[in-house]
């Protein structure tokens, strides 16, 4: 693979901050270590001294004042060693990608803790893209990437609620010969996008052989993919779908995950995997953007993660999926009472969302922001997932993940006596979203 015909201007011109460089080399010293380079604070200064933090399992995660002293402190742009260390295992174990053995130049398997993988994501874009390059994505798809202001031209390929569809993603490629690619002046994409499992906003999911087909499209034409994955943990049905990451021989594969959906959205730790020549480029406009994702949050995760293993890791991720799935079977079962006749839509295998087509209906924008909103029911019409906004679309996305105190009845405590981990399972989804679809059901027979 030839990295550097990937990269934009901005991108290829970064180089290492000679001060990063100085305080990750400090870090990685012994204590003996005398430097009088670094410009962080003195810990003395610090208003914090110490943190307990109690986990639902029982297990205390505990800064003591050496430990808050650090995690106060600057650290790595790549993120702290033994959170990426845990992490990095997790991948190779999950994925077993065949980059994990390569050597460096070659696209060895790399990683990089983010803010959020949308942070890695906004990196990732603006390491790859030029203005009015081509760029194939989903459609729809995630309304966040579309926000993103690159300038470049983003060209729909069609999907269904099994994912991006390979002999779609064919037709728009044949525009270009694949012998040209390399050629300059070349309008070749070289850049696709697309959200595998549990799409934002379909709830779709790819099947195995459709990301093998899509994978040897890419090879054909020489493309990265960026495997945009947050909902990989939320696959309710095992065993889990091969990823992108599973199948790249090439060092082709930029992956995107997210903790948000499974320990935290607050905590905004999400992480870039992926060639190593690329992300050492991630991590350069780390350096010169945000520095490196917050110490304190990478140490309490880091915590957790240690305490659990991989094995407790997983155990959690199982458990996270049984709420879920259950959240998804209460909107089924309302939307097969409520909506029948009147929509269309595909229970998700992932994920957190559910796609309504309104029959009849051409353009939901008006219907949702203002009728339903006097009906005192909120959903996203779809035209904001599409990247022509303007243009009419029947489709509303319906989020099962969450419903809000007022809303629920009453909330018992599940508990899992082996690990002494409560979830919250038994919201009264009878209520809520039957209420929902019965107000949007009579919102549609009244457009109608």
């Amino acid at each position: 693979m030839n990295y550097a015909r990937f990269l934009t201007a901005v991108s290829a011109a970064r180089k290492p901050s000679p001060i990063r460089m100085l305080t990750e080399l400090q870090q990685r010293s012994p204590p003996s270590l005398i430097s009088l380079a670094g410009g962080a604070p003195n810990p003395n200064t610090f208003p914090f001294q110490s943190a307990s933090i109690q986990v639902k399992n029982g297990q205390t995660i505990t800064f003591d004042e050496v430990a808050m002293n650090r995690a106060l402190q600057y650290s790595a742009s790549s993120g702290i060693p033994e959170l990426l260390t845990w992490m990095k295992n997790l991948q190779k174990n999950l994925h077993n990608p065949p980059t994990a053995s390569y050597a460096p130049e070659k696209g060895q398997m790399e990683m990089c803790v983010t803010t959020g993988s949308q942070e890695g994501l906004c990196k990732v874009f603006e390491m790859l893209v030029n203005p009015g390059d081509n760029v194939l994505l989903d459609a729809p798809t995630y309304s966040g990437t579309l926000a993103t202001p690159l300038g470049c031209n983003l060209i729909n390929v069609s999907s269904d609620h099994h994912g991006m569809i390979p002999a779609a993603l064919k037709e728009v490629l044949s525009r270009w010969d694949p012998s040209e690619v390399h050629k300059p002046g070349s309008t070749a994409p070289k850049i696709l996008y697309t959200i595998p499992n549990g799409g934002n906003p379909t709830g779709a999911s790819m099947t195995t052989q459709r990301k093998q087909e899509v994978y040897e499209l890419a090879r054909q034409y020489d493309m990265l993919i960026i495997e945009d994955d947050p909902y990989y943990y939320l696959q309710f049905d095992k065993p889990w779908a091969p990823t992108f990451l599973s199948m790249d021989v090439d060092g082709r594969i930029i992956r995107t995950d997210s903790f948000s959906k499974i320990l935290s959205s607050g905590l905004r730790i999400g992480f870039v995997t992926g060639p190593k020549p690329l992300v050492d480029r991630v991590v350069l406009h780390i350096q010169a953007s945000t520095m490196h994702t917050s110490t304190f949050t990478q140490l309490m995760v880091s915590q957790l993660l240690h305490g659990w293993g991989q094995e407790g890791f997983l155990q959690h991720i199982d458990r996270v999926i049984e709420f879920y799935s259950k959240q998804r079977d209460a909107m089924i079962s309302s939307a097969d009472k409520w909506l029948k006749g009147l929509s269309e839509w595909h229970a998700p295998s992932a994920g957190m969302f559910l796609w309504i087509k309104l029959k009849g209906i051409a353009d939901t924008q008006q219907l949702i922001m203002k009728k339903a909103l006097e009906k005192e029911v909120l959903l996203v019409p779809g035209g904001v997932f599409m990247i022509n906004s303007s243009e009419p679309c029947p489709y509303v996305r319906a989020a099962f993940s969450l419903a809000t105190p007022e809303q629920i009845d009453e909330v018992h405590t599940h508990t899992h006596t082996q690990e002494h981990t409560h979830f919250y399972t038994d919201f009264n989804l009878s209520q809520i979203f039957p209420q929902a679809f019965r107000r949007l059901a009579s919102l549609i027979k009244e457009a109608l």
